[in-house]
């Protein structure tokens, strides 16, 4: 059974820290910024503009950090900082008891791919894969992608709209999405965090990966059971692609195509979703209806 976490009202307290890699405290700031000027309060944690090495803080600091902010009653949301690496040596020592008698929104996408998967499986709360604090500069502030994060806070049903692609599979399909970055996803294979995807949507996207380890990991998807019982598939994007000397000879939606193509469930490639400025917010775990047609793609959120 679904439990959504409360909705977001005016004057409530978003807690931001950086649970992975690091941050730089004025760009953390200026997304705090943006983030008030929403009609929220923020709560700048201690990880935000700290470095160690390529972390935020040692393992025990990140940890503590946010265990404190998960169990908080005054923090109502969690937006993180930044993914890159590091959610993965923390995750096994969160505790959730909290987290399931009194849920609240997470968000974020990269690393947190990680976290949201965890939770998917183990507790079905759903969560927000969205851009984090990084995703907010000056240039983005205004943008729908941004203003999409809000949406989904305040309890707006999203319905997202994208134009047709060429590799597009037509047809109309409903279920919980799940999912988020490629590479985390497939880390997360054959544990304790692999999610059940049978019946559900499953989102995809990825970065600055070589094109034939997109390739192996999405045998390593296919192998472990993931991709054959899909109610549907979103392609997002896979941006910064990296080709060794002699070149794989398949782009990375050419790759997915020819994995999924025995199946007959909808797929729609290049959705406005994963490392780029075009990245909405989407609530993994909550029914989404996807319809793939001539005309283009729509992705909408089905009220529970």
């Amino acid at each position: 059974m679904i439990k959504i976490p409360p909705y977001l009202k005016k004057g409530d307290l978003i807690g931001i820290m950086c649970p992975s890699s690091k941050m730089e405290l004025q760009a953390a700031e200026f997304a705090a910024s943006v983030i008030e000027s929403w009609g929220f309060r923020v709560h700048l944690g201690i990880t935000v503009g700290t470095s160690f090495h390529n972390f935020s803080a040692p393992d025990e600091l990140r940890l503590e950090e946010l265990q404190d902010m998960i169990d908080d009653p005054g923090i109502k949301a969690i937006v993180f900082g930044r993914g890159g690496y590091g959610m993965v040596s923390i995750l096994d020592r969160i505790n959730f008891s909290r987290f399931r008698k009194d849920p609240k929104w997470l968000c974020g996408y990269s690393d947190i791919t990680t976290l949201h998967t965890h939770i998917q499986e183990r507790y079905k709360i759903p969560t927000i894969h969205s851009l984090m604090c990084s995703g907010i500069s000056l240039s983005t502030k205004d943008n729908a992608y941004v203003g999409s994060l809000r949406d989904a806070l305040l309890g707006k049903r999203s319905k997202y709209e994208t134009q047709p692609h060429a590799m597009n599979r037509n047809g109309k399909a409903s279920g919980k999405l799940v999912g988020g970055n490629l590479t985390l996803l497939t880390n997360l294979s054959g544990s304790v965090s692999q999610p059940d995807t049978k019946g559900k949507i499953l989102v995809l996207e990825d970065v600055g990966e070589y094109r034939y380890n997109v390739d192996r990991m999405m045998y390593n998807l296919k192998r472990a059971g993931w991709l054959s019982k899909l109610a549907g598939l979103v392609v997002g994007s896979f941006t910064e692609e990296r080709e060794t000397e002699t070149p794989f000879g398949q782009t990375e939606f050419e790759i997915i195509r020819n994995m999924v193509q025995e199946y007959d469930y909808p797929v729609c490639y290049n959705f406005p979703v994963g490392h780029q400025e075009a990245n909405y917010a989407l609530k993994l775990g909550i029914p989404h209806e996807l319809k793939v047609s001539d005309k283009g793609v729509s992705l909408k959120e089905i009220k529970v």
